[in-house]
């Protein structure tokens, strides 16, 4: 019987073997990462006039048929518009096996552009969870809300994660867990509902950098061009001159850090989650996977920090070194992979602090 778990790069790659994953192209390089896919944009992207989820009894593309505005071909290279949603359907497409689901997240470097990206499927529910079973196409929803872009086919927005069964820790396990692999940089660690918290970083690195605001009316960004921006150009920087707190203005975008360091040993994987409401009106990463090998050396978890995607929403918000603004849940691997994050692999955020996008130039 096959073991429960998140399934490792090793059987991503056997469900290409078996057919439960197919793709109009041969897959990149790396686009199979330790623990999770990443999804690529194919040829055409269709302006719809707001967003949607098909449910149980539609079909995504016959909704196209009625609340698309017009088609957009991406050829070598279109610019996708802030405040507009698209609709672009995905070069790789399911027929899992009924034992494995899966679960869709912007890859973090789109989170950190302030893209907002969601994964549909055909009849489905809800945003960004793939049913166990599923067979058909993949659609990505793609709104940048800050920053124009500039995507063509084969443009990687988006990840997707499977599993086989329930992998998720219990509030013990992951207890045991943070025993044994210190998860986090934290002498008293929070841990409760099944993930540990993490707080913000408000005191900042040398000169006082504590993030970053982003600008309006900026250039374009070309998703796929590494180190080619200035920071200056688009991110106004935040500074700590004594007060170690932050007011969030509503509808602001910004990048801050997590005060803790992060580890995900070889074993596990996580995903941070949206965090509650309750205690403030703000919404924490975008970009919720981590993989295993984060912040991972071979003499133990030496942690690297989770750079933390910020927006405020409503009303202004103070928040105060220290806060806790999100928790990482850990789930079991089916097997460790082949490759962690950061060792055989390029891996842009590894042993990261503060850090933007890998679009821009390091200032």
């Amino acid at each position: 019987m096959a073991k429960a778990g998140i399934l490792p790069d090793t059987e991503i790659e056997a469900l290409f073997e078996k057919g439960a994953l197919a793709a109009a192209l041969p897959l990149d390089p790396d686009q199979i990462q330790p623990a999770s896919l990443d999804l690529r944009l194919g040829d055409v992207a269709y302006r719809v006039r707001a967003s949607f989820l098909p449910g149980p009894g539609c079909r995504v593309a016959d909704k196209l048929e009625r609340l698309k505005l017009h088609e957009i071909r991406l050829g070598e290279g279109a610019v996708l518009e802030t405040g507009c949603v698209y609709i672009v359907p995905l070069m790789e497409s399911l027929a899992l096996p009924v034992d494995v689901s899966a679960s869709a997240n912007p890859k973090s470097s789109t989170g950190r552009l302030d893209i907002f990206t969601r994964v549909m499927t055909d009849y489905g529910p809800e945003f960004d969870k793939i049913a166990a079973g599923y067979r058909g196409p993949l659609y990505l929803e793609v709104s940048p809300r800050t920053f124009p872009i500039v995507v063509r086919p084969g443009s990687r927005l988006s990840q997707i994660r499977f599993r086989r069964g329930n992998s998720q820790l219990s509030g013990d396990d992951l207890a045991a867990l943070h025993a044994r692999e210190t998860l986090v940089a934290a002498e008293q660690p929070n841990i409760s509902g099944g993930g540990i918290a993490l707080s913000i970083d408000l005191e900042g690195g040398p000169g006082g950098l504590v993030g970053y605001r982003a600008k309006h009316h900026t250039g374009l960004i070309d998703v796929d061009r590494k180190a080619a921006y200035a920071v200056t150009d688009f991110w106004e920087p935040l500074y700590n001159f004594g007060s170690r707190d932050l007011v969030l203005d509503p509808d602001e975008f910004y990048i801050l850090v997590s005060r803790e360091a992060v580890h995900v040993p070889p074993s596990h994987a996580a995903e941070m989650t949206p965090f509650d409401p309750l205690v403030g009106e703000f919404r924490v990463h975008y970009a919720g996977f981590f993989d295993p090998g984060f912040g991972h050396s071979a003499a133990g978890g030496t942690g690297s920090r989770a750079v933390l995607e910020v927006r405020s929403h409503e009303v202004p918000f103070i928040l105060e070194h220290g806060q806790i603004v999100g928790r990482l849940i850990y789930e079991r691997m089916s097997a460790e992979p082949r490759t962690l994050y950061g060792t055989d692999r390029k891996s842009n955020y590894q042993g990261q602090a503060l850090k933007l996008s890998k679009h821009f130039r390091a200032p």
